[in-house]
């Protein structure tokens, strides 16, 4: 397996597996599928910094992690908040372990500070591996997304640099 940075290539397969997530967990609280352009927009506002990577398998994006900004606010410069998403298809093959490697060691070599996760309930997988690399959870929002016919809490991790 090659995790490497993006490429804009690279957007159809990483919409497809956002929209995996969109239909089937709750890794995401979007409801509805989003669409490829919303999802070239996204990948614009991007950069060296900001950067997204993929999870390469026999030629194939098999998963995708990205650092994006917390806020647009100077003083948070130096936060990212991640997100890491595996085809359903490729799960428990330790993609998201080599993702997440690489989304911290990105953030220290690019002077970030703290690495934010928002991780909906439910999604004990995710916690888990953010737990593993030394994200704690500093809060839960209660019922805060809706999905499912159903509230669900919204805990949030973070891991200081």
């Amino acid at each position: 397996m090659i995790i490497r940075k993006a490429n804009i290539d690279d957007i159809e397969r990483i919409n497809g597996i956002y929209n995996q997530a969109v239909l089937n967990t709750t890794a995401t609280i979007d409801t509805e599928p989003r669409p490829l352009e919303y999802h070239k927009k996204w990948f614009e506002a991007h950069n060296d910094r900001y950067a997204v990577f993929v999870a390469i398998e026999d030629d194939i994006v098999v998963g995708w992690a990205s650092l994006s900004i917390w806020s647009e606010k100077c003083g948070y410069r130096a936060v990212a908040e991640d997100s890491i998403y595996v085809d359903e298809s490729y799960k428990g093959r330790g993609i998201g372990d080599k993702l997440i490697k690489k989304i911290i060691e990105h953030a220290k070599e690019n002077e970030f500070h703290t690495i934010i996760a928002r991780i909906s309930e439910g999604n004990d997988v995710s916690i888990h591996l953010h737990e593993k690399y030394g994200f704690k959870i500093v809060g839960t929002l209660k019922e805060l997304g809706y999905k499912f016919n159903r509230y669900l809490d919204i805990h949030i991790l973070q891991l200081i640099l």
